[in-house]
């Protein structure tokens, strides 16, 4: 099953659970008006409490948050809302809705860019930063990880695929991967696999590189490769095999940005990915980083980056 059926399996679920809490209060002499909103609510509450419950699993295994990036009770508010609202807009519109797309700008002198979404998502995890790619004229094509709970190993060929067909055509020889959450590990797998003479960079967001404890509650064989055994707990044997199939080189290309308030990612600092770039930040939950203002900056920023420090990536033979 695919992640944009399950999750309109799960809207049409929430809807009916609505439509009869609705229904109930009606009958207890609400109004119309009143009762929906009484049914609507009763999801949203539902949804919000499991959000609250991420956070509460998080905080429990968290690394030490550095004093730079504490927050004082109004940001912890705002950083939980951004979150919510974050994790509402996604599951419940933009991935739903999504489907693999291509957007080609033919002489754009930045590598093109493809997208990788996270664990349990799809495409539609990246409606945000593809509106400023294509505003920046940067070629770019998004891709689904499927099956949903596959091995991350097995995504490392349909990653090569979809970087083939977006090097053909856009006709640069190389492409920056930008991911989100397992989607990380899945890049990694990739150049593992078929090597880096593709990859111009890779940008991670929120992605567990030495695991996560939060992945124990998780189904499927990607879930089991992304467990990490407590707080100073080792990752699992997989991840570490993954590891030890990089050199300074591979590293050297990946970016690694990630908040020390994430709230699937836990111990955070599973983020830091010795011999990566590695970009520290916090008030910003994991769903929240693909949506984030101050993040999707900072991708531009790294995109740009790699663009100055490798100029001669594009060749064009007939962009079509």
């Amino acid at each position: 099953m695919s992640s944009r059926l399950l999750l309109r399996l799960v809207l049409l679920v929430q809807v009916l659970i609505a439509c009869a809490i609705g229904a109930g209060a009606a009958r207890a002499g609400a109004g119309p008006w009143q009762a929906a909103a009484i049914g609507l609510a009763s999801v949203m509450l539902v949804r919000l409490a499991i959000n609250a419950n991420n956070f509460v699993m998080s905080w429990r295994v968290a690394s030490p948050t550095p004093p730079e990036h504490q927050l004082g009770v109004v940001a912890a508010l705002r950083m939980f809302g951004e979150e919510f609202g974050a994790s509402m807009l996604a599951s419940s519109w933009h991935m739903p809705r999504a489907r693999p797309c291509m957007r080609i700008h033919p002489g754009c002198a930045t590598p093109p860019v493809l997208l990788l979404h996270g664990y349990g998502c799809n495409s539609g995890y990246w409606a945000h930063l593809t509106r400023r790619l294509e505003a920046a004229g940067i070629s770019h094509a998004t891709l689904d990880l499927e099956p949903l709970t596959g091995d991350i190993d097995g995504f490392a060929d349909a990653i090569e695929q979809g970087v083939a067909r977006l090097r053909q055509q856009s006709g640069a020889q190389q492409v920056i991967v930008v991911a989100h959450s397992m989607g990380g590990l899945a890049a990694r797998a990739w150049l593992r696999r078929h090597g880096s003479a593709h990859a111009a960079h890779v940008i991670t967001l929120g992605t567990p590189h030495h695991g996560t404890c939060l992945a124990a509650f998780g189904i499927g064989i990607n879930a089991a490769q992304m467990r990490r055994g407590g707080i100073d707990g080792p990752a699992c044997a997989w991840l570490n095999e993954l590891a030890a199939h990089e050199n300074a080189a591979t590293r050297a290309r990946i970016t690694s940005i990630y908040t020390h308030h994430d709230n699937i990612v836990a111990p955070q600092t599973s983020g830091h990915l010795i011999g990566a770039r590695n970009v520290e930040m916090g008030g910003v939950g994991h769903v929240a980083l693909g949506r984030n203002r101050r993040v999707l900056a900072l991708v531009m920023a790294e995109i740009a980056r790699v663009q100055t420090a490798c100029p001669a990536l594009l060749v064009v033979h007939g962009v079509a």
